[in-house]
């Protein structure tokens, strides 16, 4: 059943790209939000319209630059002290999620401290995608909707009808999500087992598990440098495989990461649009994860399960 309250729905500077495709979707317009920028760089975003008593979902990735999440960060206690009665953050790409632990001496839980930053803001939900580490869901004291881009991946797969389907996964840690899309189209997978020198830098890879003549689909959550999936495609390639694609979530993209894809054996990227591309190269193909948002969206505010807007990977 519906509740009284209305929905509005805002973006943040970075992701009108996205909010806009996501308020299409859910058939309502953007509400006005004003940015205003001191001169030395300080944000002062400000709603145009009343929130009071409204359901408000506030729209933007925390990519870099880090003004990016401050901006959300204001925006939610300006929603709060514009008396919205509910207020929920929608980050498509959460960032500093790659550091959700403390993996040697003397270093920040950088995912912890961005989920204080939020709590602290008056934030009452978040929904986001494809999080690096599904643990970190429990960082947060308050619901967290944790939407699966394979809801956007999976059909585009079936739809390329390929044969001797094989799923790989480009390191250790992400063999769970490699395993979960195995699962569903009944098929095997190998991981490669990388060793970095330091970070964005490998020092060796090999491949367990056999790739021969098989159409091999490198999953990962996002992909940075593009270093990890080239290095591994090539190896995969090297080992018989017939072709070899990947599917990454969050296309962070950053120094030379579309000249690496363009020179890779890769047949083609397929990414998401929680962060916007620089540029874009024949080998990367964008979905959109904007209708899957806004169905989640309007579950929320009906008070829905959004289970249903899940591919089970489990069968």
């Amino acid at each position: 059943m519906a509740t009284p309250y209305s929905v509005k729905l805002f973006s943040g500077s970075q992701s009108k790209y996205l909010a806009e495709k996501i308020s299409y979707y859910y058939g309502k317009s953007l509400g006005s939000v004003t940015l205003q920028k001191f001169s030395d760089g300080e944000l002062s975003p400000s709603f145009d319209e009343s929130v009071r008593g409204c359901d408000v979902f506030l729209i933007q990735s925390t990519f870099p630059p880090a003004d990016n999440m401050m901006e959300l960060l204001l925006m939610v206690d300006a929603a709060r002290r514009a008396s919205a009665k509910y207020v929920t953050i929608v980050i498509p790409y959460f960032g500093y999620a790659r550091q959700d632990r403390k993996d040697k001496p003397r270093v920040s839980i950088a995912a912890k401290l961005v989920a204080n930053l939020f709590s602290a803001s008056g934030a009452d939900r978040l929904m986001t995608c494809d999080l690096h580490a599904g643990q970190i869901q429990g960082f947060f004291d308050f619901p967290v909707d944790h939407l699966d881009g394979s809801a956007i991946f999976v059909p585009y797969l079936r739809s390329l009808n390929l044969d001797n389907l094989l799923f790989a996964s480009p390191d250790v840690g992400g063999v769970s999500r490699a395993r979960a899309f195995a699962r569903h189209f009944q098929a095997d997978i190998v991981v490669c087992d990388k060793h970095r020198k330091r970070a964005n830098e490998i020092a060796s890879m090999q491949v367990i598990g056999d790739v021969e003549g098989a159409n091999v689909v490198l999953v990962d959550d996002l992909i940075d440098t593009g270093g990890t999936i080239c290095k591994a495609a090539e190896i995969i390639l090297e080992k018989g495989a017939k072709s070899v694609r990947a599917i990454c979530t969050h296309p962070i993209m950053s120094n030379k990461s579309y000249e690496n894809i363009e020179n890779s054996v890769l047949q083609e990227l397929v990414v998401s649009d929680t962060i916007p591309l620089k540029q874009h190269t024949s080998k990367i193909k964008v979905l959109t994860v904007a209708e899957l948002f806004s169905k989640a969206i309007r579950n929320v505010h009906d008070h829905e399960s959004i289970s249903s807007l899940f591919i089970n990977l489990n069968h």
